[in-house]
């Protein structure tokens, strides 16, 4: 009669306080099972048919046992009231003879003689009360004697048919059920081992931000608060004047990341292992979370929520190489690492992503974009160089890898923090090793390229300069410009700050009402639409 109920915060997640106490508490209890069985007098270790098998024998054999016994009984009853059937039809005779009679035993063995009775039939006779003479009873008497040869007759049928006996066994095991039998309290599965350090974290949405010495952490997406485009953003992460956050994307604790460094190498953990910090703190070094050797440090991180089948990891570098490998071939990263490609001296990672069906975009740092279908880029195992992606105009680099979707945007962000939407589709295909085309003119006003990603109407974007601030807006609010078109401003930077990444964040449209702050602009502001350069409109 005793009832426990846990009542949990707002914030907690049901599933994992569920399943923390199914691993520190009695409430799940795992044991094995050995069906170890005394058959024939020797011990076996029997499969559940056997299980079964067995059981039916058993069962059988009592049943027919059982209905031998009762057959046995019921002929004898059916002995004895064929005799009191005979006395009834000769009672005036064998009232004389019993009269007639010096003793019982000369009355028993006179009844035996004249009418051909057992012993036991006389015994019955002579023991027959008065009673059992009028009319009630003599009726009582034949309706006896019917019911018992009707079960002579069953009981007969039973043991000369298996099926008949099959069904009697199954028809009794459904009375015990409809008897005894209730709802089970308990569930029985499978069990494979104990509850993984996954189950036991709440999946929350979070942001992993990177720094440029290598700081990781990650922090609640609920600790960002929504603003317009041109805001001057919060401070997401605090770095040393050296230092500067150089990646972050948005992410789920469940997800897997895996991280490559500068060598080539490949580092597998779960975002739940990442340090959480808040949007100030500034993290812990990437080598306390993953086994870095000397002089590695991350080139690219991939978040991964599951590895399947038809599915490649494509990486591009900074010298334009381009290379394709099975996805399945990093499925299991070792802890020390594991080569992911080969890396010459003098380049680095830009990207890698999952390609499955897309085209691939690389976008330099001088504003130019190459692209072509992934299918032009053979698969390759692991441990080699790749082939060449995209050619420069003099001293260049690729700062960018997108995989395009039809109807997506591609939004372009220059260090000086200015930006633009462009259709996909104003971005024709070259070939694999191209030049490519103008995505965005870089002047003294823009500054280099220094980061590109794909988005559509509903998406979130997250800007990062290199003093460690950053805005998220709606992308929405970035003013759809051709290719050509110099663009307009997304933050207004400090003296001396430049933009150090673009990630884009998906996530539900929360109204501001609901917790989100959303900064409005100024007089001055929806006079000039954010734009401070006087000759941006003619540009565009």
């Amino acid at each position: 009669g005793m009832r426990v109920v846990i009542e949990l915060k707002r914030d907690a997640m049901p599933q994992v306080v569920l399943n923390q106490l199914l691993q520190s508490t009695q409430m799940q209890v795992t044991f094995g099972i050995l069906n170890l069985a005394i058959v024939n007098s020797r011990p076996e270790i029997l499969t559940l048919r056997q299980l079964l098998e067995h059981f039916i024998n058993h069962r059988r054999d009592v049943v027919t046992r059982r209905c031998l016994f009762e057959l046995r009984e019921k002929k004898a009853r059916e002995h004895i009231l064929e005799g009191l059937v005979i006395a009834l039809d000769n009672i005036d005779e064998i009232v004389r003879l019993i009269r007639a009679s010096a003793s019982s035993e000369d009355a028993k063995q006179g009844l035996m003689a004249r009418f051909g009775l057992s012993e036991r039939q006389a015994q019955a006779i002579l023991d027959m009360r008065l009673a059992r003479l009028t009319g009630l009873e003599r009726d009582k008497l034949f309706a006896e004697l019917a019911e018992v040869r009707a079960e002579i007759a069953r009981l007969e049928a039973i043991l000369a048919s298996q099926e008949i006996l099959l069904s009697v066994i199954v028809e009794e095991l459904e009375t015990i059920r409809a008897k005894y039998g209730d709802d089970r309290r308990t569930r029985i599965e499978k069990w494979d081992g104990d509850l993984s350090d996954t189950d036991l974290i709440a999946d929350e949405s979070v942001i992993v931000t990177l720094s440029h010495s290598g700081y990781i952490k990650r922090t609640l997406m609920s600790e960002y608060q929504t603003q317009r485009r041109g805001g001057s953003g919060k401070v997401g992460a605090t770095t040393k004047e050296e230092d500067w956050v150089t990646d972050l994307f948005a992410a789920s604790n469940h997800d897997s990341l895996l991280i490559f460094t500068n060598t080539g190498k490949v580092y597998g953990i779960k975002v739940y292992e990442v340090p959480e910090g808040s949007r100030q703190a500034r993290g812990k070094p990437l080598g306390n979370v993953v086994d870095l050797q000397p002089g590695e440090k991350a080139a690219a991180i991939l978040k991964l929520r599951e590895f399947s089948e038809g599915k490649y990891l494509i990486f591009a570098t900074r010298n334009g190489l381009i290379k394709k490998t099975d996805l399945m071939a990093y499925s299991r990263v070792r802890a020390n690492g594991l080569i992911a490609t080969e890396i010459v001296d003098g380049d680095h990672l830009v990207a890698v992503k999952v390609v499955s069906d897309h085209d691939v975009m690389l976008t330099t740092r001088n504003g130019y974009a190459v692209r072509f279908e992934h299918d032009r880029v053979r698969a390759m195992g692991r441990q080699t160089r790749g082939v060449t992606g995209a050619r420069f105009r003099g001293e260049d680099e690729v700062v960018s890898m997108e995989l395009l979707e039809p109807g997506k945007h591609i939004l372009v962000v220059t260090a000086n923090g200015f930006g633009k939407r462009t259709p996909v589709d104003e971005y024709r295909k070259t070939d694999r090793g191209a030049l490519g085309v103008i995505s965005i003119p870089v002047n003294d006003r823009n500054g280099p390229v220094v980061g590109v990603i794909q988005v559509d109407e509903s998406d979130k974007a997250m800007l990062v300069t290199d003093g460690g601030m950053m805005i998220k807006f709606r992308v929405s609010e970035v003013r759809m410009i051709s290719r050509s078109g110099q663009g307009v401003r997304l933050v207004r930077l400090r003296a001396g700050e430049q933009v150090s990444s673009i990630e884009r964040i998906v996530e539900d449209d929360v109204e501001p009402t609901d917790g989100l702050v959303t900064e409005e602009p100024t007089d001055a502001d929806a006079e000039a639409p954010l734009v401070e350069d006087p000759d941006e409109g003619a540009d565009e």
